[in-house]
């Protein structure tokens, strides 16, 4: 027995052979209930809402890093996730470079809070930080976001790991700065 799974093609032909009626019905159901699609189409319809909800995602990863009580455990993967949750119904490119931005900050800031982590961590940082500049470039904002990621070179050189030399090179690369 083989299982048929539903692709682009099919779910077409579904919206097709559909009235409005059973479209408006369709979509009020996953709306009422999958919150993504509820912040997509909030995102969508209501831009100014966009602000709440990326507060909702950056609060996700300072808890990881530093939480109300007590010590951040630093659970990447927790705050990988809010990003990753973000991006499914961002909008605005520059919104979600801010947020991915804000992790390598809680990352830097943890660190240099906590003293020298481990490479994995520092591997992280680095990867999120070269995709935001990747994402920078490719969107034109370099301008927009020069000054946040200068700051961000910055304040790691004197943690160990050759962080700051990557992190230095990613964005000399992208700026293109001459050292």
């Amino acid at each position: 027995m083989t299982s048929q799974t539903i692709n682009l093609t099919i779910l077409k032909k579904y919206f097709k052979d559909c009235s409005k009626q059973d479209l408006e019905k369709d979509i009020t159901e996953i709306f009422r209930k999958y919150p993504a699609i509820k912040e997509y189409y909030q995102t969508k319809l209501l831009p100014q809402a966009n602000e709440e909800i990326i507060a909702k995602y950056k609060k996700i990863i300072e808890n990881e890093f530093f939480p109300t009580r007590g010590y951040g455990n630093a659970k990447l993967s927790v705050a990988k996730k809010a990003i990753a949750d973000y991006k499914k119904t961002c909008q605005f490119p520059e919104k979600l470079i801010d947020i991915m931005l804000f992790y390598v900050e809680q990352g830097v800031k943890f660190t240099n809070a906590y003293g020298d982590i481990n490479e994995a961590f520092y591997n992280s940082m680095e990867n999120m930080f070269d995709k935001a500049v990747e994402l920078i470039c490719k969107e034109d904002l370099k301008d927009s976001f020069d000054e946040r990621c200068q700051k961000i070179v910055g304040d790691t050189c004197d943690i160990g790991w050759g962080f700051y030399d990557t992190l230095s090179e990613i964005y000399n690369d992208a700026f293109e700065i001459l050292i």
